[in-house]
């Protein structure tokens, strides 16, 4: 690993990675397929799927059929169904956790406001399957989704060369009765997603993660869909001291270099454990803090996607973090929990945009609309300050719409 110095361009770097996310080319290539799916559909689709993944569809090959999802169980065993159900159960207890009514205020002289929160009627779940399926990404994002009633819940996953969808994903999907599925990776399908095909009927929100094009055609897309966040790759950073278990920090950081650009981020006030943890990991950087409150102050800045603390306070430091999409408290719940089985979603921000958006909740499928309820006298109490704005702004209209009830 390398050690990073406090001062100088290497540290910043990572402080300000998000900004140097974004590629040209890249950019220009996912623009090229949008306008092509918006033109042409399902044609479009379909030259896409052969040319990007290998495996030659028609139009109504495209939605995974009845008869695949059911043929899926064959490739699995029933005690690993089994492992699915506990992993499924608590995601689900989680997020049933967060429901709750809508906020309501009782004002005086009959005045009533509240806020009706309402399921988005369709979501669009992308799962990547190209160096390997991620199974665990169907539970994470379709059980938050259900939960929060939406309606139609939709996957699209890229197929493997015979045309196929991974039987793990469709396993998966069945357990949650999610059965719209299709055989659509990459850029292209995100615009399916958006603009709607003769296949594939357009969605309000498109969720989960993806490659660099998956994430650059959810750029362009936001606004004409529904976009849950913008992910770069994962990353981790640690905080630990010299009661930390190196082994279990070395296994850490070295579980998060198993993902494709993965970073991993040791923030240590021992000096030995960096000495150890260096001669062990061999990419991803190392910090020397003076004290417990310089690693806060840097992991608030680098805004990490996850962050474990594997002190012997973690608790006390976790109270001065801001900045994290998902924490992680002593030497038992490292990020592999969070990843696969302990029940919030694994769908977190990165590139430091955990300064701003949060990891999926019930709340990503939802919409909330403002209700206002005002009798006669409760609106005369706030005509004369609501005229007097409404003249300042020239907006002499908005006050005589006030006035008119009062003749």
């Amino acid at each position: 690993m390398k050690l990073i110095k406090q001062a100088g361009q290497s540290i910043e770097n990572l402080y300000n990675r998000s900004r140097v996310a974004h590629k040209k080319h890249v950019e220009e290539k996912v623009r090229v397929i949008i306008d092509d799916v918006r033109l042409n559909g399902d044609d479009a689709l379909v030259k896409f799927t052969r040319r990007f993944d290998g495996v030659r569809l028609i139009p109504r090959q495209l939605r995974v059929a009845e008869s695949e999802i059911t043929a899926a169980y064959q490739s699995i065993t029933p005690e690993f169904v089994g492992h699915l159900k506990t992993i499924i159960n608590n995601v689900s207890t989680y997020y049933r956790k967060q429901l709750k009514g809508p906020c309501k205020v009782h004002g005086h002289d009959g005045v009533l406001l509240k806020e009706e929160v309402w399921p988005l009627d369709s979501v669009g779940i992308y799962i990547p399957a190209g160096t390997a399926p991620l199974v665990s990404s169907v539970y994470m994002t379709a059980t938050p989704a259900i939960i929060a009633g939406v309606q139609r819940v939709v996957i699209v996953t890229p197929p493997n060369k015979e045309g196929r969808v991974n039987p793990y994903i469709l396993a998966v999907a069945n357990l949650l009765k999610v059965r719209e599925i299709y055989k659509v990776g990459g850029a292209q399908a995100i615009a399916a997603l958006a603009f709607g095909t003769k296949t594939i009927p357009k969605v309000d929100k498109i969720i989960g993660p993806g490659n660099m094009y998956v994430t650059e055609a959810k750029r362009q897309l936001f606004g004409y869909v529904g976009i849950d966040m913008l992910a770069g790759p994962t990353e981790l950073v640690v905080i630990a001291n010299r009661y930390s278990n190196t082994d279990f920090v070395v296994a850490d950081l070295e579980a998060q270099m198993e993902h494709v650009g993965g970073l991993s981020i040791l923030l240590s006030t021992s000096k030995q454990l960096i000495k150890e943890v260096r001669k062990r990991v061999a990419n991803g950087f190392c910090i020397y803090c003076k004290n417990t409150d310089e690693a806060v102050e840097i992991a608030n800045k680098i805004a990490p996607e996850h962050l474990q603390i594997v002190t012997n306070n973690a608790v006390s430091i976790a109270r001065q973090i801001r900045h994290a999409g998902a924490i992680f408290l002593g030497p038992y719940s490292p990020t592999a929990l969070g990843d696969y089985a302990a029940g919030p979603s694994h769908v977190l921000p990165t590139m430091g945009t955990a300064r701003f958006f949060s990891g999926l909740s019930l709340s990503s499928f939802t919409k909330k609309s403002h209700v206002i309820f005002y009798s006669k006298k409760a609106l005369e109490k706030v005509r004369e300050p609501l005229q007097k704005v409404a003249n300042l702004e020239s907006m002499v209209k908005h006050a005589d719409a006030v006035n008119v009830r009062f003749k």
